[in-house]
C-alpha cells in the first residue's frame, strides 16, 4: 500500500498586506532577522516594503530555500521593493542579551526605510517599540510575503558578512558554518580561542574563555 502523498508546503502570500491596504494603510512593511542562534557574528535585521504590483514569485521562509534561491530572490527584492538593514554586533548582544539586541535591530531596520510604514508585520511573538501599528505574527516568515522577503534579505546579508569575517579571521570557518554551533566551529574555538566577533555571553564561548557557569 502506497503512503498518502504529503500535502504541499504552504508558501507566504500577500493577503495580509493587501487587506491592510484595502483598509486604508498607506504603506505596509514586513521585518525579520537572521542570526539569533550563532556563537559568533552579528544579528542582521531587515525591513521590506513590497510593491503590490511587483511581488517576487517564490518568496518563502529563508530557511526553506537553497542558497542560490535566496540569492536570486534577494536580487528580485532589491530591484522591486524598498528595504533597509540594521546590524546588532556581538558587543550589543552581550550587553543587552540576544532578544533585546534582535528587537533593537528590527526597529532600527524599520526606521531606516526610505518611507515610513503605517503598519509593520514582524516575525515572532514580540512587538516593536515603533510609532506605527505593529503586528507580531508567529511563523510570519512562512505566512506573510513581506516578512518572508525580509527574512531573505537578512539571511543573504548576514551570510555575506560572515564570509567576509571568514576571510578576515582564517581558521574559524565562518564562511562555512556562519558562526553556528558545528564540530568545525568548536574545534576552532578550542584551537584558536574566541575572536572579537564571538558572543562572550554565550555558554560555549564562555567555556572557551575558561568561565564556568554554575547551576
Amino acid at each position: 500500500m502506497n503512503p498518502a502523498p504529503r500535502p504541499p508546503l504552504l508558501r507566504p502570500t500577500f493577503a495580509r498586506e493587501a487587506n491592510a491596504y484595502r483598509r486604508g494603510h498607506a504603506l505596509v512593511a514586513g521585518c525579520d532577522e537572521a542570526g539569533r542562534g550563532p556563537l559568533a557574528g552579528p544579528v542582521v535585521a531587515a525591513a521590506v516594503i513590497l510593491d503590490p504590483a511587483r511581488v517576487p514569485k517564490g518568496l518563502n521562509d529563508s530557511k526553506r530555500l537553497e542558497p542560490d534561491e535566496r540569492e536570486d530572490l534577494f536580487e528580485k527584492i532589491a530591484a522591486s521593493a524598498e528595504f533597509a538593514i540594521a546590524v546588532a554586533p556581538p558587543a550589543r548582544i552581550d550587553r543587552d542579551n540576544i532578544l533585546r539586541a534582535s528587537l533593537w535591530a528590527l526597529a532600527r531596520a524599520v526606521l531606516g526605510l526610505p518611507r515610513k510604514p503605517s503598519l509593520v508585520f514582524v516575525d515572532g511573538r514580540d512587538v516593536l517599540a515603533l510609532e506605527c501599528e505593529v503586528r507580531a505574527v508567529i511563523g510570519g516568515d512562512g505566512i506573510v510575503a513581506s516578512v518572508a522577503a525580509a527574512s531573505i534579505v537578512a539571511k543573504v546579508t548576514r551570510d555575506q558578512l560572515m564570509r567576509q569575517l571568514g576571510a578576515a579571521h582564517p581558521g574559524y570557518g565562518f564562511e562555512q558554518h556562519k558562526g553556528y554551533s558545528t564540530e568545525v566551529h568548536f574545534a576552532a574555538l578550542e584551537k584558536l580561542g574566541p575572536c572579537v566577533h564571538h558572543r562572550r555571553s554565550f555558554a560555549p564561548v564562555m567555556a572557551a574563555y575558561g568561565i564556568v557557569i554554575e547551576d
